[in-house]
């Protein structure tokens, strides 16, 4: 009878390591953007995570962080930009021409005073203002 409690103890102390080792580490691996580049004063965009574990593909439009930065995915933070995104709706500000690049992602820490922040993972498209 000395080996039976062993041998439980020893069984829950396993069945313990899995569970914790197979916890749920659903994780954003990459973000998409659709469509890639738009020409128009106003553009919806649409926002698709790509995730390590099913479902792998979810429409994150609605909860994802928009910004409108750079193509290394820096958001342009308080420095004055071309245009503006919500929720992936682009509208271009009154008087700019130019192109500018739509950022979609997880947002991570926050670079100097004035300065965005780094998404990451993230997805970038084109808006081109008239």
């Amino acid at each position: 009878m000395g080996l039976r409690p062993v041998c439980f103890l020893a069984s829950v102390f396993a069945l313990s390591l899995v569970l914790f080792a197979c916890g749920n580490h659903r994780s954003l691996r990459s973000v998409s953007i659709s469509p890639s580049a738009a020409t128009s004063s106003q553009a919806q965009f649409t926002a698709t995570g790509i995730y390590n574990t099913s479902p792998t593909r979810v429409d994150i439009t609605a909860t994802t962080t928009w910004c409108i930065g750079s193509s290394n995915g820096v958001c342009d933070g308080n420095i004055a930009q071309g245009a503006s995104v919500s929720q992936g709706l682009a509208q271009c500000l009154s008087g700019f021409s130019g192109t500018v690049i739509v950022l979609a992602g997880q947002p991570g820490p926050m670079g100097l005073p004035d300065q965005g922040f780094q998404l990451k993972p993230f997805g970038a498209a084109q808006l081109t203002c008239p």
